[in-house]
Parts: structure tokens; C-alpha cells; sequence
């Protein structure tokens, strides 16, 4: 399959209004991209489309909320209708949600699940014939360290991302021998915003939740959002099938294959003598 050439081909992305979605956004401009930019936050994805502008890229902006369940047919059309179809297709929009499971409600357990997987899903089937009529389209699904590795107080995280990650893999093997290139992304610690707008679920009297999102912040957040989408964009031209971004996920993804039952014993001893826990 050929190198994805990026001027002029439709491009949209989910979740583009901060965080890596923006920084992709801006990516994509800088190669004179097409952009459909997608996000529940209307003021923050004006800020994104304003500065792609600048930079001289066309751009639309769809609000939508995918935590509403939608199977986003409407938006396919409507996209069609302005585009012609879509070129490359990136589901990066993501949410996390802190507690264990024991005290997460379903109603957020749920809520994270439509919106980290379900929506991945429903977007790539609303927009897949559009990718499979366009000669070298491309799909990008955004994963997470947390789809190679299972730490505990992420149940709801995990099962999504390890959602997509299965997904994704699977759907690589159905549609790249028809001409549509499939990138799955496993990022560590990124630079953005996730951790600090994680929802608290269920009972938390002595602030653990908030206190598990402070400590994620502190020592998890190692790469900046500029760089996951100077990578990202690189793999999605060289066609890579999967992107690992940061230390953290390369490291998590050997130790998982090393030994994968007691990874999180070693990490755990690791962390307190580093003085992390």
C-alpha cells in the first residue's frame, strides 16, 4: 500500500477540540488537510478550527456528543454530501473515569463505555463505505497503554481500551486487503487533559478518587501533545499497523509479553523505590 498522502483529503477526527485530537488537527493542517473536526465542546473545537485557518486549512465543525449512543448515519450523509466522502478517519475522543469498580455506578461505567468504544465502533461503521470507496483511505483508532496493560482502578478504562485494541486489530484483517490502511494507537502519558476531567464515580469520603488523579498527572504525563500527533501522523503515512507512544507503553508492552501475570507486581516494587508510591 502506498504512503498516505495528506493534501487535500478529507480528515476527520473525533475528540479534536484539546488534547491530541487538536494537535492532530493542527498536524494535518500544517500538510494542507481537509479537516472535519468533531467534539462535544463547541468553544474549544472553534479555538482548534480558527488557528487551522490561519495556517490555511479548510475546515468544518460538527458538534456532536458520542456519549448519546447515535449511530452517527446522519453525519455520514451530511459529511458525504459536503466532502464527496472521507479520506482518512481518526477516533481519538476519549474519557476516563477514576474509582475501582467497586464503587464506579454502572451509569458511568456505561457512559465511559459509549463514549471510548462504542462510539469508535459506531463511527467506523457509519463511515466505512465512505473509506472503502476512496482508493487509500486509512483509519485510525486511538487506544491506550492501558489496552496492553490492566492496572487496577481503571476497570471501566481498560475494558474500553482493551476494546478497541481488539477491535481495531480485527478490523485490519478484514479491510486492508480492500485498499484501507488500519493504525491502532497505544499512548502512555500524554500531555493532556484526560486525567484532570477523569469523572469521580460513586462514594470517595477520604478523596482517594481525587487523589489517584493527582498522582497520574504528576507522574504519568511525560509527552507533550505536539509530539503523539507528530507520531501519529507519521505512522498513519507509513501505513504503521501499530503506534506506541512514550517509554511507558513501550515498557508496559515488553513486560506484558515477559510475564504477563505478575507485570504488576514488578511495577508496584519499581514505583516504591523510586518513591512513586
Amino acid at each position: 500500500m502506498k504512503r498516505f498522502a495528506f493534501a487535500g483529503r478529507i480528515c476527520l477526527i473525533t475528540g479534536a477540540a484539546s488534547g491530541i485530537g487538536a494537535a492532530v488537527a493542527l498536524e494535518l493542517a500544517k500538510r494542507r488537510a481537509v479537516l472535519a473536526l468533531l467534539d462535544v465542546d463547541t468553544d474549544g473545537l472553534e479555538r482548534v478550527a480558527a488557528v487551522a485557518r490561519e495556517m490555511g486549512a479548510e475546515v468544518t465543525t460538527y458538534k456532536v456528543d458520542l456519549s448519546d449512543g447515535g449511530d452517527r448515519l446522519d453525519l455520514a450523509a451530511e459529511i458525504a454530501s459536503r466532502h464527496g466522502g472521507i479520506d482518512l478517519l481518526i477516533n481519538n475522543a476519549g474519557v476516563t473515569l477514576m474509582g475501582t469498580f467497586e464503587q464506579n455506578r454502572m451509569s458511568d461505567f456505561d457512559w465511559l463505555l459509549e463514549i471510548n468504544l462504542h462510539a469508535v465502533i459506531r463511527m467506523t461503521k457509519a463511515f466505512l463505505p465512505q473509506l472503502l470507496a476512496r482508493p487509500g483511505a486509512h483509519l485510525v483508532n486511538v487506544s491506550s497503554l492501558f489496552g496492553l496493560i490492566a492496572p487496577p482502578g481503571q476497570v471501566a478504562y481498560v475494558t474500553s481500551k482493551f476494546g478497541v485494541r481488539g477491535f481495531t486489530e480485527a478490523l485490519r484483517h478484514e479491510i486492508e486487503p480492500l485498499g484501507v490502511g488500519v493504525t491502532v494507537v497505544h499512548p502512555g502519558g500524554i500531555k493532556t487533559s484526560i486525567a484532570t476531567n477523569a469523572r469521580l464515580s460513586g462514594a470517595d469520603p477520604d478523596g482517594e478518587q481525587a487523589e489517584q488523579a493527582r498522582r497520574f498527572e504528576q507522574t504519568a504525563l511525560t509527552v507533550p501533545a505536539e509530539e503523539a500527533a507528530r507520531q501519529i501522523v507519521a505512522a498513519i503515512q507509513a501505513r504503521r499497523p501499530r503506534l506506541l507512544i512514550s517509554k511507558e507503553a513501550r515498557a508496559g508492552d515488553w513486560l506484558i509479553r515477559l510475564t504477563p501475570t505478575r507485570w504488576w507486581q514488578i511495577t508496584q516494587r519499581f514505583a516504591k523505590r523510586r518513591g512513586a508510591l
